[in-house]
């Protein structure tokens, strides 16, 4: 358990003091503001689609360590992959959360399977699902 811990510590401060995609995606042709109105964290996921394929993705926004990480493996993970597949790791992620996945599908989630342990943090929930809320209402809407 320490070992998960201390791998959970590890990923989560590498994505806050080196977040990869925190960046604005000016030719982005999706964009959705997301808020988490109980603690204030926010993003605006920026992603620049063609031919069904996310090719470019960035996010803007402030809030707690688990919120941005998360964003930011978020990207990490559906960068190049199609909008069905982005959705498909959204589910695993949401279902991860829940603790109702195979270890398969805990693996398909490579980095952003460190936020596993959140579940046993109901408070911090909202924050770890944001930017994954925000993905599916994207491409909901369009």
């Amino acid at each position: 358990m320490e070992n998960n811990r201390s791998f959970y510590n590890e990923i989560l401060t590498e994505h806050n003091v080196n977040p990869y995609h925190k960046m604005d995606i000016k030719d982005a042709n999706y964009e959705l503001h997301g808020v988490n109105p109980s603690c204030g964290d926010e993003i605006t996921l920026k992603l620049k689609v063609d031919n069904d394929k996310i090719v470019d993705a960035g996010y803007v926004g402030d809030g707690c360590a688990i919120s941005q990480a998360s964003a930011d493996m978020m990207i990490d993970l559906v960068l190049g992959k199609t909008k069905e597949e982005a959705l498909r790791l959204a589910d695993i992620f949401f279902r991860m959360i829940k603790d109702e996945i195979s270890e398969d599908e805990l693996e398909e989630l490579e980095e952003a399977g460190a936020l596993q342990d959140i579940s046993h943090m109901p408070a911090r929930v909202k924050c770890a699902v944001l930017s994954w809320h925000t993905l599916e209402e994207m491409f909901e809407c369009k």
